[in-house]
């Protein structure tokens, strides 16, 4: 999955705030509290293939594929009740 990608499925670029410098950063969504998406740092990317997981998990969920997290999106989204 592309930067791109993220920012199109709705995922926000977050400064680590570890770092005084703007060079590490992640991407996050939260679907709702306690659901959220978010991806490793961009020092820990390789060959720009960014991949998703469930925050907090153990094990961890991953997903590298656009259409994966959209779908899972999408669904989560759907399912909310309002």
């Amino acid at each position: 999955m592309t930067e791109k990608e993220l920012t199109l499925l709705g995922f926000k670029q977050e400064k680590v705030e570890e770092y005084d410098t703007d060079e590490s950063y992640y991407y996050v969504i939260d679907i709702v509290d306690g659901i959220t998406f978010i991806t490793p740092t961009n020092e820990e990317i390789k060959n720009n293939e960014w991949y998703v997981e469930f925050f907090d998990t153990n094990p961890s969920i991953r997903f590298t594929e656009f259409g994966e997290v959209q779908g899972l999106i999408n669904q989560l989204t759907k399912a909310i009740v309002k």
